[in-house]
């Protein structure tokens, strides 16, 4: 694995990461009044196209972020559907 994909999954990683914390709270408490629908939805769907994207071009830190990511907003998402 070269240096490039080496530093695309650790920024990956960081970035897909950082979403575990609001999905957390979010799946505990059922509370979303403060989560932005219009955000979400519009983040989620660009989620989405950068994943097809990463498969197109075979970039491995590209759809290992994305699928995971994905799993993560498509749940706040969810959540926020159904609670908010």
């Amino acid at each position: 694995m070269d240096i490039v994909t080496i530093l695309g999954l650790i920024a990956a990683t960081m970035t897909t990461v950082s979403f575990l914390p609001q999905a957390i709270q979010t799946w505990k408490t059922k509370r979303t009044k403060d989560i932005s629908l219009p955000m979400y939805a519009t983040f989620t769907i660009g989620v989405f196209l950068w994943l097809i994207y990463g498969l197109f071009a075979n970039s491995l830190p590209v759809i290992a972020a994305n699928a995971v990511t994905l799993v993560l907003a498509s749940c706040i998402l969810f959540l926020k559907i159904k609670h908010g």
